[in-house]
């Protein structure tokens, strides 16, 4: 199973909701939708985030901002 799933919620409410059950965040992505992407670290915290945020899942494939590098980056 996925860590990544896409939210109806805030990322404000991801982020208190994650932290509320002890599951670690990968990353966290604001949606041009509306909504959140989180991805856990662990798939056993997604498993319990999507019975968390069951009513808010987006189901299917969402737009997304295209990534842009930090300008700071040791990497660009």
């Amino acid at each position: 199973m996925s860590r990544a799933m896409n939210l109806s919620v805030t990322e404000a409410k991801v982020r208190a909701r994650c932290e509320a059950a002890g599951v670690a965040i990968s990353a966290l992505e604001v949606l041009p939708s509306g909504g959140t992407r989180l991805v856990c670290t662990r798939e056993e915290g997604a498993d319990e985030m999507r019975v968390v945020f069951k009513s808010s899942m987006i189901e299917g494939r969402v737009p997304r901002f295209a990534f842009q590098r930090s300008q700071n980056s040791q990497y660009g």
